[in-house]
Formats: structure tokens, C-alpha cells, sequence
């Protein structure tokens, strides 16, 4: 068991991020093992010939589904919303001695895998770039297109977690993060399998990071040089490759069948290019009737770096789940 104890500075600088290179990571698992992957059999059967050519069994052989993985591969997001383009960087600069104590470890766990650690060890910045191009490929064939979906996903779960907490405080938050973590007496408990820690969290506080590929337990980074971390599985997984939710039928009547659909589908945060592409609407049709909805308070907008993102409010949540029943429609 893996125990994060906060005082108050851990506390106040306990932060959630998004990050690409970490759902790449937990992608590849899915990947390797669809049997333990079943909510994204569509995901991977889209995949059929697309990944041909890629050297996927350099990444794939470092994330075995039990024991340690290299913390490195995963470098912890800066902002809250990580780049892949940054993360591959922060891969490509990993420190010589951090990789070599990393696999070091690796090597201890998974003795099979001795040629790897051996290459690894002898040219460590070798093995740095070409596991960053086999990553930048996978990503480019495999996730880039769906990840407006998957970021979409994920910004729901932290903003959901971000209401909780404000709302139920650390132990709220905490006990509603996954079966294998818990609050008690002032630390995040987290059951991880073989590996017990207890770390005081200082300014760094803890890093929160939801995962949409990693469905079944949380993992943690607790190794230095990194931020302790804790990724724990997003909530409503099951819903993740779902098509677009059709809107019943009073709510069409109420508000116009392509207005109903996009208020049905904004229970995620959405930009206007993915509503249009999810409800094969025109980019210009989508607009307008997010610019009405927002007018009439059933959706609000954020800017997310060059998109807008927009999101049912209560008052169209309440509305999406049947209030145009109860309004008589």
C-alpha cells in the first residue's frame, strides 16, 4: 500500500492534469491484451492495418500488465493540460542516471525482459529516441484521431472531480476516486499490489491524473524525481466509444431535432468541430444553435487554448434528463 499523507501545503498544491503521453502508455496496454480491454474493442478494431510498420514491441515490452513500469516513460505534465509534443520532449531529456536507475528496477521485476534492460543500460539515449518515434507514430496512426473524443472524456472526469471536492472536500473527493483508494486520518491510501510507501507531500503536492485507456485499478508515481502521482481510472468509461446519444423525442419538439441532439450530447465538454463531426452537422449549423442554447442558459462555453469548449449547464442537465416531460412538451 502506497499512503500520501498531506499537510496543509500538500493540500493546497494538489492539482489534476491531462496527459496524452500517459494515455499513449495505457493505450499500448489495451492494445496488447484486448482481453483485459474489452470497453475499447471498438478503438481497437478500428485499428485493423494501421499500425503496420510501427516497432511497437520496443514500448510494448516495456509496460508489461503487472509490476513496475518506468516512471520515466511517463514524465508528469507541467500545466494542466499536457502536450504530447512536450511530453515527448521531457522523454527525449530524461536524465542518463534517472533512466538506468529506472530500468534498473525494471530489471529487477521482469527478468525475461534482460536483453531490453541490457540495451537500455549500455545506450540509454539511444533507446530514448527510438522509443520516442515508435511513441510519436502510434500516437499520429492510433490516438490522434480520437483524441478530441478522449480529451473531451477526461475533461468531464476533472470537472466533475474539481465540483466534488469543492463540494465534499479531500475525503469526498478520495472516496469516490476508485475501490482500491481511501481517505483516512489526513492521507490518500492506495492499494498497490507488492509495493508499500508512505510519502509526506510537501509543495509539490499530489498530481491527479485521469486515465481513459487505464479502466480497472489506479497506479501511482512515487519515485523521485517526479511529482507523486496518482492516476486513477475516469469515471463512465463504458460510455467512452458510445455514438451520439439520441435526444427523445418531446425534446425535439421543444427546442428542434438538431438543438435536442446537441443538448443531449453535452454531457462532456465539446468544441463546435466535434458536435458538427459527432451529428453531422456543418461546423456554421453547429454554431448557431450553441450560440442559442448558450443564450438561453442550457449550455455554457470556456476557452480551452485555441478551441471553445461547451458543456451542459444544471439547468440543461435537467432538461436532457427529461425535464421537457415535466415542462409538458
Amino acid at each position: 500500500m502506497v499512503r500520501f499523507v498531506f499537510g496543509v501545503e500538500g493540500l493546497a498544491h494538489t492539482r489534476f492534469a491531462i496527459s496524452p503521453l500517459l494515455e499513449l502508455n495505457h493505450a499500448l496496454l489495451a492494445l496488447r491484451d484486448p482481453s483485459s480491454a474489452a470497453l475499447h474493442v471498438p478503438w481497437i478494431t478500428s485499428l485493423s492495418g494501421r499500425l503496420d510498420g510501427i516497432e511497437l514491441e520496443r514500448a510494448v515490452v516495456l509496460t508489461p500488465p503487472h509490476g513496475y513500469t518506468p516512471d520515466f516513460l511517463v514524465p508528469p505534465p507541467r500545466g494542466p493540460f499536457g502536450d504530447l509534443e512536450e511530453g515527448l520532449a521531457a522523454l527525449r531529456a530524461t536524465p542518463v542516471r534517472q533512466v538506468r536507475a529506472d530500468m534498473q528496477l525494471f530489471g529487477s521485476q521482469h527478468p525475461r525482459a534482460r536483453a531490453t534492460v541490457e540495451a537500455w543500460l549500455a545506450h540509454p539515449r539511444r533507446e530514448l529516441g527510438r522509443l520516442a518515434d515508435v511513441f510519436e507514430a502510434f500516437w499520429a496512426r492510433a490516438l490522434a484521431p480520437v483524441w478530441p473524443r478522449v480529451r473531451a472524456f477526461l475533461d468531464a472526469d476533472v470537472a466533475y472531480r474539481s465540483r466534488r471536492l469543492a463540494a465534499a472536500g479531500p475525503a469526498g473527493l478520495f472516496s469516490d476516486l476508485a475501490g482500491s483508494v481511501a481517505w483516512r486520518d489526513g492521507a490518500v491510501e492506495v492499494a498497490v499490489p507488492r509495493h508499500d510507501a508512505t510519502l509526506p507531500l510537501d509543495a509539490r503536492g499530489l498530481l491527479l491524473v485521469p486515465s481513459a485507456f487505464e479502466a480497472t485499478r489506479p497506479f501511482v508515481i512515487d519515485r523521485a524525481p517526479w511529482q507523486p502521482t496518482l492516476i486513477y481510472p475516469a469515471r463512465g468509461i463504458a460510455t467512452l466509444w458510445d455514438k451520439a446519444p439520441v435526444a427523445p423525442g418531446s425534446l425535439a419538439r421543444l427546442l428542434g431535432a438538431s438543438r435536442a441532439a446537441i443538448l443531449s450530447d453535452l454531457g462532456a465538454p465539446r468544441s463546435t468541430q466535434e458536435l458538427a463531426r459527432r451529428l453531422s452537422l456543418s461546423p456554421a449549423t453547429a454554431s448557431h444553435h450553441l450560440g442559442a442554447l448558450r443564450d438561453t442558459g442550457l449550455v455554457t462555453s470556456r476557452r480551452d487554448g485555441r478551441a471553445v469548449l461547451y458543456v451542459r449547464t444544471a439547468l440543461g442537465d435537467g432538461l436532457a434528463a427529461g425535464g421537457a416531460e415535466r415542462l409538458g412538451a
